[in-house]
């Protein structure tokens, strides 16, 4: 009788589904043995993503979503649903999985500076606000204070293009007297990745600490947002 024995190549055993794989190769079951630090980006997308197609695994669909951005998690977390839907494997509830995923971290680190009892930092506004770095348009936004520079709220007063929004002051004040505030912090980002604030930012500043001089509503910063930068005036000696 003659038997026949199938070898498997490396590229076929990549395709097999992770059930198929050993214990602790497979993601959910190695951060169970071994803890969540011990997997990779691609062993932790491939967790949310749950399961494979006919074609791929789940984690050969992560492998590829990342190398679509370099490894880059930051560049990853704007995609929206709809750019995660271009990949074969991922439809529309996978895809809404890793929107929720990265929310959930960006508010995690939003709550770290809300939970503070006083804004004594730009560092701190920028975690609070850093929201506004993954936008490809421009927001202008104001943190409101008490007097002991404690939190009171955050507002959006304006949303733009990418390279600019329109920004009316009666806006901004109206709704710190309307709120209490002490004191008001200006936000807004630069999509262009470049932290550096314009002429027009400059001007604008300067204006807008005119007018506050003359209601007792002092701003004391002005934070530009750019990806993983960010730029203070005050800490930059800017304020005048």
């Amino acid at each position: 009788m003659m038997h026949f024995f199938y070898f498997m190549t490396i590229n076929d055993a990549e395709k097999l589904s992770i059930k198929y794989w050993a214990e602790e190769d497979r993601p959910r079951e190695k951060l169970i043995l071994k803890g969540r630090r011990s997997l990779s980006n691609a062993e932790l997308l491939a967790i949310i993503i749950g399961s494979g197609s006919k074609q791929f695994s789940a984690l050969d669909i992560a492998k590829q979503i990342l190398n679509s951005v370099d490894n880059n998690l930051y560049a990853l977390s704007k995609f929206s649903a709809k750019d995660l839907e271009q990949f074969k494997g991922i439809g529309e509830a996978k895809a809404i999985n890793i929107v929720a995923a990265f929310e959930i971290a960006f508010r995690m680190s939003q709550s770290q500076v809300t939970q503070t009892t006083q804004i004594v930092s730009s560092k701190q506004v920028f975690q609070l606000m850093n929201h506004l770095s993954l936008l490809p348009h421009e927001e202008f936004w104001i943190v409101l204070l008490n007097n002991r520079n404690e939190l009171l709220n955050t507002v959006m007063i304006s949303k733009g293009g990418q390279n600019r929004t329109l920004v009316d002051a009666k806006i901004i004040f109206n709704t710190a007297i309307k709120q209490s505030a002490a004191k008001i912090i200006l936000v807004h980002n630069h999509p262009s990745g470049n932290n550096q604030p314009s002429h027009e930012d400059k001007k604008l500043t300067q204006n807008l600490i005119e007018a506050s001089t003359m209601l007792d509503l002092p701003i004391i910063d002005h934070i530009i947002i750019a990806q993983k930068e960010f730029y203070s005036f005050k800490d930059n000696s800017l304020l005048f």
